[in-house]
């Protein structure tokens, strides 16, 4: 039973010291934090920042949701970009049947983009309207 729980400690000690440094380098990190961080108060400081240009109108606007559309769309082509780069990666040992799987995901890509296109989903601009629609 010594003998087990000894192995046990001599095979997770390198992890269990892991953790602790850890656990201990963030706490010096916030307490030194607290120590030594700034304490001044004043207008500027409660002002939002960010990127060097201070924030004008209300945070609050309202954006069309065509513009969140397009934003998830370019998420969602993006990420497959990852998946050809490991195709890429790994081409001479995926071999033939690899290039037909990946070829497959390439159309499936396109008729989704092709889809977008034709329901509207990539235009930002509203559409010109016809001289019926003038009235």
């Amino acid at each position: 039973m010594e003998h087990d729980t000894t192995a046990l400690v001599a095979e997770h000690w390198a992890t269990g010291f892991f953790i602790l440094a850890v656990v201990t380098l963030c706490a010096v990190m916030i307490g030194l934090s607290i120590l030594l961080g700034g304490r001044s108060r004043g207008r500027s400081k409660s002002l939002p920042f960010e990127s060097g240009v201070i924030g004008a109108g209300s945070a609050r606007q309202r954006f069309s949701v065509k513009f969140y559309l397009v934003a998830m769309l370019f998420v969602i082509f993006d990420l497959e970009a990852v998946f050809l780069f490991a195709w890429a990666v790994a081409v001479r040992e995926a071999g033939w049947a690899g290039l037909a799987g990946a070829a497959v995901f390439i159309v499936i890509l396109l008729a989704g983009l092709v889809y977008d296109s034709r329901v509207g989903a990539l235009d930002w601009a509203p559409g010109r309207r016809t001289r019926d629609e003038q009235g």
